[in-house]
């Protein structure tokens, strides 16, 4: 019988260039072009954080990009 493990990590709400989020354990090095956002905290507080300031899945070359067309 399997038992449930506790995830008692704490993770921190990392960004890149293209205002893409992610979560990442913070006691690591943030990886190549990752940016600290400033959130940390339990994986169910960093996610809650993500889908509340995440709301244009769109890279933002993308969204830039967009923009200038509809001009």
């Amino acid at each position: 019988m399997a038992t449930e493990q506790t995830d008692d990590r704490t993770y921190r709400v990392v960004r890149n260039d293209e205002d893409q989020y992610s979560i990442w354990w913070a006691e690591r090095d943030l990886p190549a072009g990752w940016a600290a956002e400033g959130t940390e905290g339990s994986r169910e507080q960093c996610l809650a954080r993500i889908n509340e300031v995440w709301t244009d899945m769109r890279p933002r070359s993308l969204r830039e990009r967009m923009d200038a067309d509809a001009a």
